[in-house]
């Protein structure tokens, strides 16, 4: 379950991710709050075969897709340090309702942001619409939100895109960046035996 809210958080956009936020630039966001899970773990259902962290996580999911869809940005897992990154719109009833689904030892660390994932997820769709309307100036390769709160887009020459793509889409949202030309593997065929 928890595994499936943060495959889904990283497949947004146009891309299969791998442009995501480090998780050591995300330790070293700033955290307007953080709380520390009191929840019991569940002791029947499908739900003991999970760990803490993925039960908070798929509860988190909940929350954010539920009531609380206005506020949400994106979510991060940090094995690591048994933690949950949420970057959202403050709210104080979205940061009580997600302290009070976080299951005891499993750290909720909340991040401000100014905008939610539908915005996000519209600017990304704006952008990638027509992924060859730049060709003869750059070559846009991905586009794909961030859960930190903004829009990743890969082309093959960032200082020549970056100023069309800010002027075009507006630059408050937008992180320009190099990425590779992607390649196809080739198809291995089995020998007739």
């Amino acid at each position: 379950m928890g595994a499936g809210l943060y495959i889904e958080e990283l497949e947004t956009g146009h891309t299969d991710g791998g442009y995501g936020v480090a998780s050591a630039e995300i330790k070293a966001a700033a955290t307007d709050k953080s709380c520390i899970g009191t929840c019991p773990a569940p002791t029947a259902g499908d739900a003991v075969h999970y760990t803490p962290l993925d039960r908070t996580v798929d509860d988190l999911g909940k929350l954010t897709a539920g009531r609380h869809a206005a506020v949400r940005t994106g979510l991060s897992v940090d094995d690591d340090d048994n933690a949950a990154d949420v970057w959202r719109i403050p709210s104080a009833a979205f940061d009580t309702a997600a302290c009070a689904a976080a299951e005891k030892g499993v750290t909720v660390r909340l991040h401000s942001t100014d905008v939610n994932r539908e915005d996000l997820n519209a600017l990304s769709d704006r952008i990638g619409e027509d992924m060859s309307r730049w060709d003869g100036t750059f070559l846009l390769r991905e586009v794909g939100v961030d859960e930190s709160g903004f829009v990743f887009v890969g082309v093959d020459a960032p200082e020549r895109a970056e100023p069309i793509l800010e002027e075009t889409f507006g630059e408050r949202y937008i992180r320009v960046e190099h990425a590779e030309q992607a390649h196809t593997l080739p198809l291995e065929v089995p020998e007739a035996g």
